[in-house]
């Protein structure tokens, strides 16, 4: 459960500890567990967050108890000023938009009251972070090798062609995966809403279902018995174990489209690349995540971060994509309308 803002930054510039109730620390606390003896991650949680994926040039992991205090109220101002009632007697958008990018397109879409893109500052073991990313220790995306660079343009103008076919579109546009990489792995935020998960435990399984676009992951406990290489299921092969109270999971065989899909946030991976989390309870309200990525095809290095995952005070609502994406059939429906009138115009020009 969240502080007040006021209480919350009043508590941090006071102990630099972190930010929430639950960043403070509780020596009589003991890991709950299940019935076979391991910690219990099960609930609802979320990983909403305002701290950036790749850390701004220059800046340090930690930020001072001042920084946290300005770019919290500078966000809880920037949202007051969107959610503030719009005027009755504003002009109509321009014809055409009025030429912003993103999920508004250009010609208004969701009030802010529906978005929920993070209004916190991060704070991993009681440190409030410049970034989710702390490995390497610039907090940046490794550079890309030359075939991470060629894999990069394919996917951005395969995207950028022509209509021709439903493949052509990201799998987020088409409903099959959550935005950005909610479900991963890696599990990162999207920065516009339903960061939302339900963890559910067995001896046997681990189940994460993702809100966005209702993902859902199952890592298979014990000894690995890997997919072969040709079978690459959407969220990949995930097989976990237990390091003491360390939940490990190690994931391979992640889909083709999916990997593509990774353009938008860092690069297309290769067939290659390894993704290994941790899931660690640290408190009744909060578990450590902790991920790193392997792809020696695609990056000079191998790079990782760290996220915390927060209770949700509140539950999960189903997800349902675009009502039935009926405007990918309309998107496709122009793209044809396009060929026709240049066909005819081309054909004008021959007579």
């Amino acid at each position: 459960m969240k502080l007040p803002r006021s209480m919350a930054t009043a508590w941090l510039v006071g102990t630099g500890l972190g930010l929430v109730a639950c960043a403070a620390p509780d020596d009589a606390w003991i890991v709950p567990r299940s019935a076979d003896g391991r910690p219990d991650l099960q609930g609802d949680w979320t990983n909403g967050t305002m701290t950036p994926l790749q850390r701004p040039e220059g800046e340090a992991l930690v930020l001072t108890p001042e920084q946290v205090a300005e770019r919290e109220g500078a966000r809880e101002e920037f949202i007051d000023g969107r959610n503030a009632p719009s005027d009755p007697d504003r002009e109509a958008p321009p014809v055409g938009g009025d030429g912003s990018t993103g999920a508004a397109g250009g010609v208004g879409g969701y009030n802010y009251f529906w978005i929920d893109a993070g209004d916190r500052v991060a704070v991993f073991n009681g440190e409030p972070r410049s970034s989710l990313i702390t490995r390497p220790e610039d907090g940046r995306i490794p550079d890309l090798t030359p075939e991470g660079r060629r894999r990069r343009i394919q996917a951005f103008q395969r995207l950028a062609g022509e209509f021709d076919n439903p493949e052509n579109r990201p799998v987020g546009e088409r409903c099959i995966l959550s935005f950005g990489s909610n479900a991963g792995p890696p599990m990162l935020p999207n920065y516009f809403y339903n960061n939302n998960y339900t963890i559910v435990q067995t001896p046997d399984h681990i189940m994460i279902m993702t809100e966005m676009v209702h993902d859902v992951r199952i890592i298979r406990m014990g000894e690995p018995n890997p997919l072969p290489g040709g079978v690459r299921p959407w969220l990949g092969d995930s097989w976990g174990r237990w390091e003491g109270d360390t939940l490990v999971v190690r994931t391979t065989n992640l889909n083709p489209d999916q990997l593509a899909a990774y353009a938008y946030l860092f690069a297309p991976g290769s067939e290659n690349m390894t993704v290994t989390e941790r899931f660690t309870r640290t408190d009744e309200h909060t578990i450590n995540y902790e991920f790193t990525v392997e792809d020696p095809d695609t990056f000079e290095s191998s790079w990782g971060g760290e996220v915390p995952f927060t209770r949700l005070d509140g539950q999960l609502y189903e997800y349902a994509c675009h009502e039935g994406n009926y405007a990918l059939s309309n998107v496709l429906s122009g793209a044809r309308a396009q060929e026709r009138e240049a066909a005819a115009i081309s054909g004008d020009d021959s007579g």
